[in-house]
């Protein structure tokens, strides 16, 4: 892969991160958890990219924004386990072969992983404001099919946007 793509690809992930961030920074929901809106733009750059490198480096830098600008009690360092662990698990799905389904299916297994993952450190590390089974049928399964009508409006969208921006950058560099 050449510097350019490197570089837009970097570039990529840092404005979907952006995003993420000005979308998680809405108020808490329920016992201080809201839908995790960074994740949506975790898996939309993990299914447009399919670099490991930099969607190991995107979850690592979404895990610490999110850990940053938490509204759930003790959630730092739950944040930061769910996104690199969800991040390893979304390059493991995104090996499937890539279609509008397939980002459909990701998008909930996703964010069922990154809630169960979460809450579960959550419960060991700072302990949880309201059961889990509380937490995970109002906040977790909602998300999941939150993030999922997202990803079945933006996937298409962003699909065709990175089409057009790969096309720019290979006949960039052919000039």
């Amino acid at each position: 892969m050449r510097t350019n793509a490197k570089t837009r690809d970097l570039a990529l992930a840092g404005l979907m991160i952006a995003a993420g961030v000005v979308l998680h920074s809405f108020p808490p929901l329920i016992g201080g958890m809201k839908p995790d809106f960074s994740l949506i733009m975790l898996i939309l750059y993990a299914l447009l990219r399919r670099d490991k490198k930099v969607t190991r480096a995107a979850g690592l830098a979404t895990g610490v924004i999110t850990a940053i600008t938490t509204g759930f009690p003790g959630g730092q360092i739950p944040n930061v386990i769910d996104k690199t662990l969800t991040t390893l698990m979304l390059l493991g799905i995104t090996a499937l072969p890539e279609s509008y389904v397939n980002a459909l299916i990701t998008s909930a297994v996703g964010t069922l992983f990154s809630g169960l993952v979460f809450l579960g450190s959550a419960y060991f590390i700072a302990g949880l404001p309201v059961p889990f089974a509380t937490l995970f049928t109002s906040v977790v399964l909602p998300a999941a099919g939150i993030n999922t009508v997202a990803v079945a409006v933006l996937y298409p969208v962003a699909l065709k946007i990175t089409s057009m921006l790969d096309r720019r950058t290979a006949a960039g560099e052919k000039a």
